[in-house]
């Protein structure tokens, strides 16, 4: 089926972009956006809907890469015949004024003007360059970090305004009609940074599946994903009709839960139940498998203190409200599972942490540095990433007994606001493994040159660690 096809059948089936409607579409100057732009263009020749023009956002990440793209795109809009509405913003400084990751800042900032240009085209929807690749990518970075299937559905055909009407195309089938065409494109030398996960995944992951196990891996993980959207639009369908079954009250940001019908619950919808209320709460976007479990292993009488949010156990019933009405003024903590390998990002602290295994420890690796090596051996197969708590110690490198990390901390001259943002990595028994840039753990130390290693890495969000 010729791309044309393949994506008007995908408008149609996912009702995407009405007929009659105006549609404005995203260019980078890569392939899979500018084939978007020309297919859409033949769609509206063909009175489908109208092609209110093209919006391209300059990240002015790469110099003049980044200007030549632009007046790419300008020069792609121009042979089309539509308009087409720039903005540049310097995304490295956005990412460390919001303490967040160039990625994630790129993102932020490209979907925020998305809407503004939407807006000055007078478009319904704006189309976005998603393939079939991109599905498939998706659905392994978010398994490889333990996601759901929530996170499994992957990228959706529609999202509010934002549309994507490649995603049932593959990379190869955008790049014969761009040869069928004789269409140009521009190459964002960046993709090829493998240090990047979802590049990892693209350049060595995927043609390691596709050559060893399943030629066809591309499709069979996107329909993964396919898969686990409808189900997990089912899954969420009856944890609303169930949730008034479980859900006592909603006093303000307090809500009680009827423990008993919890436990009788299905566990897959216990689970969303829970987690829609810890997220409904405090906004607390945090919540994972881990917390979520956590809320459901309470007996009565326990309580449980997460990122933003204060869980009692009282008889019956659950009780979940806020942590700053207990805690006024005191930093929100924070507790990240970390896969083995994985990586993982502490939003609220600003850091991304990560884990990869290894072979012997580099001699020049500095415990008080960022990328430090442990023993392996008894760590399993996950670690977990969080904040100090009361009573936390260990053993650090080179000492003989155990220390208080408090003390630790004030020894280190560690500024009191940076303490409850600095991350600990923490083994399943709760044993303090690396106090991140302070010190590795005299017990995980390495002392075979030959021995499995992690090699644990910390980076600061937006920059260099």
């Amino acid at each position: 089926m010729v791309l044309t096809d393949r994506v008007l059948r995908t408008i149609r089936r996912h009702d995407l972009i009405p007929r009659g409607s105006r549609v404005a579409a995203a260019i980078s100057g890569g392939p899979d956006s500018v084939a978007l732009a020309h297919v859409l263009n033949e769609l509206q020749r063909a009175g489908e809907f109208t092609l209110a023009g093209l919006v391209h956002f300059n990240h002015r990440l790469r110099g003049e890469a980044a200007e030549a793209d632009e007046r790419f795109c300008r020069g792609v809009a121009a042979a089309i015949g539509v308009p087409i509405d720039v903005e540049s913003a310097d995304v490295g400084a956005l990412a460390r004024e919001w303490g967040v990751s160039i990625e994630a800042a790129g993102r932020r900032a490209r979907y925020e003007f998305f809407g503004r240009a939407a807006e000055r085209l007078a478009a319904d929807r704006l189309a976005v360059g998603h393939t079939r690749n991109d599905q498939a990518e998706t659905f392994l970075l978010r398994l490889l970090r333990g996601a759901g299937p929530r996170g499994l559905g992957g990228i959706h055909p529609r999202a509010g305004a934002t549309v994507r009407p490649l995603l049932d195309a593959t990379r190869a089938d955008v790049m014969a009609y761009l040869a069928e065409h004789r269409l140009d494109w521009r190459e964002d030398q960046s993709n090829a940074d493998v240090g990047i996960p979802r590049n990892r995944i693209r350049h060595e992951l995927i043609p390691f599946l596709s050559e060893r196990f399943s030629p066809g891996v591309v499709n069979v993980l996107a329909r993964e994903a396919d898969l686990a959207r409808d189900e997990e639009a089912w899954l969420e369908k009856s944890a609303i009709e169930l949730a008034p079954s479980v859900v006592l009250s909603k006093d303000g940001a307090h809500t009680r839960l009827d423990a008993a019908a919890l436990h009788q619950a299905p566990a897959p919808l216990a689970r969303r139940i829970v987690r829609g209320v810890l997220v409904e709460v405090e906004d607390a976007g945090f919540a994972g498998f881990e917390h979520v479990d956590a809320v459901l292993g309470l007996e009565p009488g326990q309580a449980l203190d997460l990122p933003g949010v204060h869980v009692e156990r009282r008889g019956a019933e659950i009780i979940i409200s806020p942590a700053s009405e207990r805690q006024a003024g005191k930093p929100n903590g924070f507790a990240y599972s970390l896969s083995i390998p994985g990586e993982v990002e502490i939003v609220e602290a600003g850091w991304l942490i990560s884990a990869e295994p290894g072979i012997g420890a580099a001699a020049t690796l500095d415990a008080r540095g960022h990328e430090v090596a442990v023993q392996a051996a008894g760590l399993g197969p996950e670690l977990l990433v969080r904040s100090r708590r009361p009573g936390d110690s260990l053993r650090p490198l080179g000492l003989g007994g155990r220390k208080k990390l408090q003390d630790l901390l004030v020894d280190r001259k560690v500024a009191r606001a940076e303490r409850d943002r600095l991350p600990l990595v923490v083994d399943r028994n709760d044993r303090i493994v690396w106090v991140v840039g302070q010190t590795v753990a005299e017990d995980f130390r390495v002392t075979e040159p030959a021995a499995s290693v992690i090699l644990l890495k910390a980076r600061r969000l937006g920059g260099l660690g």
